[in-house]
């Protein structure tokens, strides 16, 4: 009677544990698991579509002066000039389709030709966006002072598609003069590469000398991106980075609260805007003294940018800022060339160290078998090679311990009215066996960090969306169609618990197997290149274990679970 009730207590136990989960995805800001409600609604302070981008208005400085302290919450209305159509610029190179808005010039919808949406093999994926479900645009403007800013009526000139065997496509943004500056915006795409080279030239045709400040920024809505699962959670936010700080994450939230922390001030670095497999960034060149900012701009609406000073101009005078716009995938050796940790948006967390050298291991393998799923099997298997030894002091520590398991199982029936008895009985067993029955967990906590690097390489690349492995599996980036892996996952991780020693405890032996059974109902969810990386490991394992077993004359022996 006692074993029914208990039994129920760990079915009540385990599905608070679930109800606590879902609680805890819904108060950091992310669907329920079980019981979602509707997404929240983009808000901003004009219709996206029918006003763009005008919805936003730019920072501005305290004062003229190109040193000025910038206060990004003020707005600076610049008197429009005559009145110019407003039109949607669609244009196409070989890798990306963009939409800007004469109005400031914006970059306003990105599609990547080559990445499709998740699930939806025809629909190229789109990042930035201006719809009423999703706003994240890619603005820029001069402060200081009445100028050309965002919202500014500006005229186009250039193609709209690259020329087949053209390299590049210039497209060219032009204000009217405006509190006596003039603003001409030129972009410069390249086949084949995501980073646009953006120069900003700033022209005084005003009989005074001005001291304009440039902003470049990314604006975007708080909500994670569309079909991302909550069984793993991968950052979505602004990003911040220094040669002297690093890489620094911001969350909107802290945002919102006024406590976001990151460096101010930098004469080099850029600014982000990051979630899974994507980002932006504005790049500007190092040297280049600029004061960053993160901000809320309206309803679930934030922005992150630079303000860098352009310098003074006389009359007449003129002078142009160097800048690049990257909008595209997360492809680390891309970005590694780009700019010096630029390829820190794509995200393995406090593992980095170990992540980048096993994501380099894992390029190399792919490039010799031509596989991205085969590539996983084979990492996998030279990492339990390089930790053979290892894994084989634990195996041997654990059969040891089920070669002793009937005398302690004993023992504990005999003193089990005696607990102090006993344990001083069980600790002079481990003494006379040479037994340490923490010898099978070191060695295996040794490498969980390692395993643990490899899960965020699997799950951070980009690579891995729309790659297949074989049969069924043609996208190791999303789960399995058919939940076919997750099912041998959870076989493999049964089967790895039943040939464990049997922890003398019948409460820890009972944990034993509930805890993996519980674990492996979120590899259901999983992506396919994760639940293949984890098989591989378990079989491993499975397989070294069996063979350390038999040499010990200890013969593998399936300790079946007891509920009763």
């Amino acid at each position: 009677m006692n074993d029914i009730r208990r039994t129920i207590l760990w079915v009540v136990f385990g599905f608070s544990l679930v109800m606590l989960w879902d609680q805890w995805q819904v108060h950091n800001g992310r669907k329920a698991t079980f019981f979602p409600g509707p997404a929240p609604a983009v808000t901003a302070s004009a219709p996206a579509s029918a006003s763009g981008s005008g919805s936003l208005t730019p920072p501005v400085s305290a004062g003229s002066s190109a040193g000025a302290a910038a206060v990004p919450g003020m707005t600076a209305p610049a008197p429009q000039a005559a009145a110019v159509p407003r039109e949607r610029i669609e244009v196409k190179t070989d890798v990306l389709k963009l939409v800007f808005d004469t109005e400031g010039g914006s970059v306003i919808k990105s599609e990547f030709l080559k990445y499709p949406e998740q699930g939806q093999p025809g629909q190229p994926q789109v990042l930035l966006d201006d719809s009423a479900d999703r706003v994240y645009l890619a603005q820029s403007g001069l402060i200081g002072g009445p100028f050309p800013n965002h919202k500014t009526p500006m005229q186009f000139k250039g193609e709209r598609e690259l020329a087949d065997g053209a390299n590049e496509l210039v497209l060219r943004f032009e204000s009217a003069e405006t509190g006596g500056v003039r603003m001409v915006k030129t972009y410069t795409l390249k086949r084949g590469s995501y980073a646009l080279n953006v120069k900003h030239e700033v022209v005084n045709s005003s009989g005074a000398a001005v001291s304009p400040q440039l902003y470049v920024q990314l604006v975007r809505d708080g909500n994670k991106p569309p079909g991302e699962s909550s069984f793993y959670s991968t950052f979505t936010g602004p990003a911040f980075y220094t040669d002297a700080k690093k890489y620094q994450k911001v969350e909107f939230k802290d945002i919102e609260n006024n406590k976001a922390e990151f460096v101010k001030s930098s004469p080099d670095g850029y600014v982000a805007m990051v979630q899974h497999y994507f980002a932006s960034a504005w790049l500007l060149g190092n040297g280049t003294e600029h004061e960053n900012f993160a901000r809320k701009v309206d309803t679930n609406l934030f922005s992150a940018g630079m303000i860098t000073p352009v310098g003074e101009l006389a009359p007449g005078a003129s002078k142009a800022v160097e800048s690049r716009l990257f909008i595209g995938p997360q492809e680390e050796k891309v970005l590694e060339g780009l700019y010096p940790g630029l390829e820190l948006v794509k995200d393995y967390g406090w593992l980095t160290i170990l992540s980048k050298p096993l994501y380099w291991l894992l390029d190399k393998l792919h490039g010799v078998i031509g596989n991205w799923g085969w590539a996983i099997v084979a990492l996998v298997v030279l990492l339990k090679m390089a930790f053979y030894w290892l894994n084989a002091k634990a195996y041997s520590s654990m059969a040891k311990m089920k070669a002793i398991n009937p005398k302690i199982m004993e023992m504990r029936e005999r003193l089990k009215d005696k607990p102090q008895q006993m344990q001083q009985e069980m600790m002079r067993i481990y003494r006379e066996e040479k037994v340490n029955p923490m010898g099978g967990c070191l060695p295996i906590m040794i490498q969980i960090p390692v395993f643990i690097a490899l899960y965020w390489v699997l799950l951070s690349s980009v690579e891995m969306r729309g790659a297949p492995w074989i049969l069924w599996i043609q996208d190791l980036s999303a789960k399995d169609p058919y939940f076919i892996l997750p099912v041998v996952m959870t076989l493999s991780t049964m089967l790895q618990t039943a040939l464990n020693p049997q922890p003398p405890d019948p409460l820890q032996a009972k944990m034993m197997w509930f805890m993996p059974l519980i674990f492996s109902v979120m590899f259901f969810f999983f992506p396919a290149g994760l639940v293949l990386y984890w098989i591989t490991n378990n079989l491993l394992s499975i397989a070294q274990q069996w063979i350390i077993n038999t040499r010990m004359g200890v013969p593998p022996q399936f300790n079946l679970p007891k509920f009763r």
